[in-house]
């Protein structure tokens, strides 16, 4: 049997690009949520889900608080820092494994469509048009409010509000490499379609998914805080971003740090990870600086 090489693209030197490293919101990203996700126990201050009546609406350092309560504390005492920083690690959990079930759905509906065409490309393509005509947010809206509030719920409804996404740009690549030489050759040296969609064009396409998994990241976090905000995301007395921003609405004139902490973690998080999200594009993709 004649083994076929498959070629894969490569970007610029790796060197060249490093010296472009977006250091800033790899920084931020790391300090303001990957750290909070995996050492919570160890830098959060107090125990995020006990109150303390006695410690109630106090305001964060600077406006008349204490380094005990760098944050300040919402309206049962809770110390809004740890309840931040033990919050990150849902936030990352819904975010990774919804993106997950997203890639997985979308990218292995992407790649039998692009190269089999026919009846069933066109069946996922009129799902995906559906999928992408609604909204991201009123589609999740509606799944949660079916399924019903959980984690588990929350993850089902990031990976069904992303999947068309990959699926539409992976079809696309596919259409591309399905008629390329190093494809032919598969086939006249008697691979199976299984060994050529996984061995042959999947690596191919796999900086684009990548990229587009990087870029999702911020819209899942995003879902995620605003499912918990709408109160049928991960239930109480979890301590997401989202609900922590919910439970501070009804202050938000008088004692408006309960709300304004968590917000402003939810906007660095999503803009640092958007910038290193263009950065990973334009090193493993830079066709997709258009899309």
């Amino acid at each position: 049997m004649v083994e076929v090489t498959t070629p894969t693209r490569t970007g610029p030197s790796i060197w060249r690009q490093l010296r472009e490293l977006p250091l800033l919101p790899i920084i931020v990203l790391l300090t303001v949520f990957i750290i909070p996700a995996f050492f919570a126990d160890f830098i959060a201050l107090h125990d995020p889900y006990i109150p303390n009546l006695h410690r109630r609406l106090q305001p964060p350092v600077g406006f008349g608080g204490t380094w005990d309560y760098p944050f300040g504390t919402d309206r049962l005492g809770r110390d809004i820092y740890s309840r931040i920083v033990h919050g990150a690690w849902y936030v990352l959990a819904v975010s990774m494994i919804g993106i997950a079930v997203g890639v997985v759905i979308g990218t292995t509906l992407g790649l039998i469509a692009g190269y089999v065409r026919g009846w069933f490309d066109g069946l996922v393509m009129r799902l995906v048009d559906i999928s992408l005509a609604l909204p991201a947010m009123l589609l999740a809206l509606a799944l949660a409010a079916a399924i019903g509030a959980s984690f588990l719920s929350v993850v089902i409804v990031v990976g069904f509000a992303l999947w068309a996404y990959f699926a539409r740009q992976v079809r696309a690549e596919v259409l591309l490499l399905r008629d390329a030489d190093f494809v032919a050759r598969s086939r006249v040296a008697g691979s199976s379609h299984a060994r050529i969609l996984f061995r042959h064009i999947l690596p191919n396409v796999t900086n684009t998914i990548v990229v587009l998994a990087t870029l999702q990241v911020g819209i899942a976090i995003m879902l995620d805080a605003s499912l918990s905000f709408l109160g049928i995301g991960i239930p109480r007395p979890t301590p997401t971003w989202g609900l922590l921003v919910s439970d501070g609405r009804d202050f938000i004139a008088t004692d408006w740090w309960i709300a304004f902490f968590p917000g402003f973690a939810i906007m660095l998080t999503v803009l640092s990870v958007n910038m290193i999200g263009d950065w990973l594009r334009d090193i493993l993709d830079p066709r997709l600086k258009q899309v």
